[in-house]
């Protein structure tokens, strides 16, 4: 399973990016996608159209809940990395993944890159 941030998430709605290329190409050879709801939170934050809404709803009809394990990695991710203010949202959405097994997609690559130690993967994207 693959697991969209939410800058991938957006850039995937976009028409001819290469998030959009990289999901389609995930599509057609049957990899599960999937978005966490802390990715589909965030999203809706927006700004965004209610067409950009409809398309992801098609996408992911279901999220990824924050379960109490992922909380408890979270914690950890947050701790081992220094406890930097404002990170926590990255934790927690870095170990929804991690809690998952899922491979991680992300256009922020480098602010992903310190859970890399701590059991994140990521997918193959433009930045990575």
């Amino acid at each position: 399973m693959i697991q969209l941030d939410t800058s991938f998430l957006i850039q995937s709605l976009i028409s001819g990016t290469l998030a959009e290329q990289r999901v389609a190409e995930w599509i057609a050879s049957g990899q599960p996608l999937a978005i966490s709801v802390l990715v589909w939170s965030e999203f809706l934050c927006g700004p965004v159209s209610k067409p950009d809404v409809d398309a992801a709803l098609v996408l992911f009809p279901e999220v990824v809940p924050f379960s109490r394990q992922a909380a408890a990695v979270a914690a950890d991710l947050y701790n081992s990395t220094g406890r930097r203010r404002g990170s926590m949202l990255g934790c927690m959405i870095a170990a929804t993944a991690i809690e998952a097994g899922a491979v991680f997609a992300t256009e922020n690559v480098r602010d992903f890159m310190r859970f890399l130690p701590l059991g994140l993967r990521l997918a193959e994207t433009a930045e990575s």
